[in-house]
Formats: C-alpha cells, sequence, structure tokens
C-alpha cells in the first residue's frame, strides 16, 4: 500500500547492495524515487524501470560521482523538493596506510565523506521549505572500532558519524533528523574481496553466526526514515551483536 506517495527520497549509490535494497524497500513504501550510481548506469536505469512499473511510483535513475561537487550540484538542480536523503554511496581500500597513495586517500574520503557534506548543503534549503526531512548517513562499525588495513575507511566513517552528531544539533530546531546507521559485515559486493577464510573468521565472530543481508539495512533505513523527528543525532549499529 502506497502510504507516502507525495514524499521523495534521494538513494545515492543505488545500483547495487545496501542502496539497491533500500531502493526497492521504499518503492515498496510508496515513496517517490532518485536514485544515483557512479558507473552502472544502464544496470541503475533498468532497475528504476523495474520500480516504477511493480510499484507504480514515480523513480528516477541518475548517473553522478557523489565525491565530485559540481556534479552534485548539477543533480541537485534537478531536484524541485525532498524529503528523504539517504547517503548510501561508499567505496572501500584495503591495504596498508604506508603502501597507500594520496590519490587513494583523498578518493575514499571524497566518496564516503565529501559526498555527504555536498549532498546535504544542497538538501538542506529544500527540507527548510518545509521544515521538516530526514537525512540518513550509511556508516560502518569500523567508523566507531577502526579496522586494520581500512585506515582510509574508518576514517572517513568515523569522520561521518561525527558529521551526523554534529549536523543532528544544527538541525533539530528546524525539524529536520538527521542520523547514521552503522553496519557490521552485510552480504555485498564491497565484500567480495574477501576470501572464503576471511569471511569465516568473521563470521565466528558474529554472536548472530552469519553476515547480514542488505535487505535487513534497508528494513532499518526505512524504519529510520519514518522514526519521530525527535530521534536524532544517532548511531545505530546493525551488526549481529557484534561489537
Amino acid at each position: 500500500m502506497n502510504t507516502t506517495s507525495n514524499q521523495t527520497a534521494l538513494i545515492t549509490g543505488a545500483s547495487r547492495g545496501i542502496g539497491r535494497a533500500a531502493a526497492e524497500r521504499f518503492a515498496q513504501a510508496g515513496y517517490s524515487l532518485l536514485l544515483t550510481c557512479r558507473h552502472s548506469a544502464e544496470i541503475l536505469q533498468a532497475f528504476a524501470i523495474e520500480l516504477t512499473e511493480k510499484y507504480e511510483i514515480s523513480c528516477l535513475a541518475l548517473q553522478a560521482d557523489m565525491g565530485n561537487e559540481e556534479e552534485v550540484q548539477a543533480l541537485f538542480s534537478r531536484i524541485p523538493r525532498l524529503d528523504v536523503l539517504v547517503n548510501n554511496a561508499g567505496i572501500a581500500y584495503m591495504g596498508l596506510l604506508s603502501q597507500m597513495s594520496s590519490a587513494e586517500w583523498h578518493r575514499v574520503l571524497a566518496v564516503n565523506l565529501d559526498s555527504c557534506f555536498y549532498t546535504c548543503r544542497a538538501a538542506i534549503p529544500l527540507m527548510l521549505r518545509e521544515h521538516r526531512g530526514r537525512i540518513i548517513n550509511i556508516s560502518s562499525v569500523w567508523g566507531i572500532h577502526g579496522a586494520s588495513m581500512e585506515v582510509a575507511y574508518s576514517a572517513s566513517k568515523g569522520g561521518m558519524n561525527a558529521f551526523t552528531k554534529a549536523l543532528a544539533k544544527e538541525l533539530a530546531p528546524s525539524g529536520i533528523a538527521v542520523n547514521a546507521i552503522c553496519c557490521g559485515v552485510i552480504d555485498t559486493e564491497m565484500n567480495a574481496c574477501l576470501s572464503r577464510e576471511d569471511l569465516e573468521a568473521l563470521r565466528a565472530d558474529i554472536p548472530a553466526d552469519r553476515l547480514g543481508s542488505p535487505h535487513e539495512v534497508a528494513q532499518l533505513i526505512l524504519q529510520t526514515a519514518q522514526a519521530p523527528v525527535y530521534m536524532t543525532g544517532q548511531i545505530i549499529t546493525i551488526d549481529g551483536g557484534w561489537y
């Protein structure tokens, strides 16, 4: 049942994984959708058509590099109103910090953290006009605890968590909630670089005895978008009891 057909959500990094699952969950709930990706434009366009036909909603696929300020500005020039912003676009880097190039460092920070600045800065005026809105940043438990061999990724997600808490205080008087969802090990393509042995070692440390699914995270994203506005500035962890 489409109970939120008058609300629009922008979900970045929506061509796969958590972003794709979130898009379907929001479509099921009746949101109009704006979906972005950097590389997989044809895949995202086909997915947008599928959601439009299946759930009878408006769904627009847009190609943009969320770590590029000019491309984000161009994206938002096409958005007249916005109720929910889901900052999901992200990349990982695994390797020794001593062997990481400056370009690789800056790219991780641009896609994972700078993108939040660009999108939030553009979205806030749209939400202020309605005196309401929800901003949900998709973070990681590594942003809280840190991960060896993933220093840049951990730094970007730690920055996202601090960004979330600070912006929530700034926007609370305006009726805009800002929260982050910190994911544990989720069964997505981002973890495809890990060996079966590494994944098994991770699973063994998780009390739930399994990896999380993108659909579980998607459900939490939707619930956060529909939570009371008084719930703001929270770093919500979904990790099977890992940390």
